[in-house]
């Protein structure tokens, strides 16, 4: 299919090297994710061509990897928005734009990011948020088949952040390109973005839906993103053995022993006590807090123990446990809160 975009590329700087094979559908907007040093900017920056790569990137039923920057069909939006600081809004947009009709087109997608009325305005005159906008329509206006945006809410704040996140949302789902979204914030995941590509060292360890990564994610990194704790186990005698320390027992076990697996439980189904508690939970250790932090209205309770793990409580039960840190408690979990992964 000459609509499918499909990416097999292997990109080095200095000594670390990412590689990524991946199919996409026109429509796709897929999440860039990893912890720092992952690879995902030395992969969008082989996508765009700012870098040296081998292999392919077919976009149109073409393979595009061997040309130049400009000739590739791909839009770039890096974080900073890299605007030309002496070029007005209007010009920034219209800049590589053929014809007399560059001008024009400009115009009609700043007036589409709702920001038509700042055309006459260079980059020092326009908010974080409005800049953001601005580098967006440059990018769209050259009607690319794939659009790199590489954190591009990440310096703004929590206001320009909803106002420009709302925007691309509105945009992306009208865009019948692939959109790859570099992000460390599980919100863009969640609202924008209809695949996960997971990075870690350089190579893929998950690329699934959404709800493939919230449900069952293959790394730790991935389930704290997506508000849960990952860990590392094998299988014994009935229990998950965890590798940091630690016994677990899930529900829904595979068979066998020594499988090595990811144990996932929500932030939100680990139960906090002063006292051991009695009840049907199996999953019971002792604890320490260590740190307390608002987290969406909730408090994320970091418990130090075997395994050390995360709580997400009210801010009425913190208030009633008389959590801080350094005070002992206990921690509860059903077996049921236990998904395990194969890896």
């Amino acid at each position: 299919m000459t609509n499918v975009t499909t990416i097999d590329l292997r990109a080095s700087v200095g000594t670390f090297t990412v590689h990524v094979a991946a199919e996409c559908k026109p429509g796709d907007v897929v999440a860039v994710v990893g912890p720092n040093g992952a690879g995902k900017s030395t992969f969008l920056r082989a996508l765009a061509g700012l870098i040296p790569a081998t292999g392919t990137l077919t976009v149109g039923g073409v393979d595009v990897l061997d040309r130049p920057p400009a000739r590739r069909h791909v839009g770039w939006v890096p974080q900073d928005g890299a605007l030309f600081p002496h070029l007005t809004a209007l010009d920034n947009v219209a800049f590589g734009l053929r014809g007399r009709q560059g001008r024009p087109a400009a115009q009609r997608w700043l007036d589409r990011l709702g920001i038509g009325d700042l055309a006459h305005r260079r980059p020092a005159a326009l908010s974080g948020g409005q800049a953001q906008k601005v580098a967006l329509a440059r990018a769209l206006a050259r009607e690319p088949r794939v659009l790199l945006l590489d954190e591009p809410l990440a310096a703004l704040d929590v206001e320009a952040r909803t106002d420009v996140r709302r925007s691309l949302r509105a945009h992306l789902g009208d865009f019948d390109g692939v959109t790859m979204l570099v992000t460390h914030d599980p919100v863009d995941v969640m609202t924008l973005a209809s695949r996960v590509l997971a990075l870690d060292a350089g190579a893929v360890v998950q690329d699934s839906t959404v709800t493939g990564v919230t449900t069952a994610p293959r790394t730790p990194w991935l389930a704290a993103l997506m508000g849960s704790n990952g860990f590392y186990a094998r299988t014994a005698a009935g229990a998950l053995a965890l590798d940091g320390g630690g016994v677990l027992v899930a529900a829904d076990m595979p068979a066998g022993d020594g499988v090595d697996v990811l144990a996932v439980v929500p932030a939100h189904a680990v139960a906090v006590h002063r006292g051991r508690p009695e009840g049907s939970a199996r999953n019971v250790w002792p604890a320490t807090v260590r740190d307390l932090a608002v987290v969406g209205g909730r408090v994320r309770v970091t418990l130090g123990g075997a395994p050390t793990v995360l709580a997400d409580v009210t801010t009425a039960a913190a208030a009633d446990l008389g959590l801080a840190e350094g005070v002992d408690v206990w921690a509860s979990v059903k077996a049921t809160e236990v998904t395990v992964v194969v890896l």
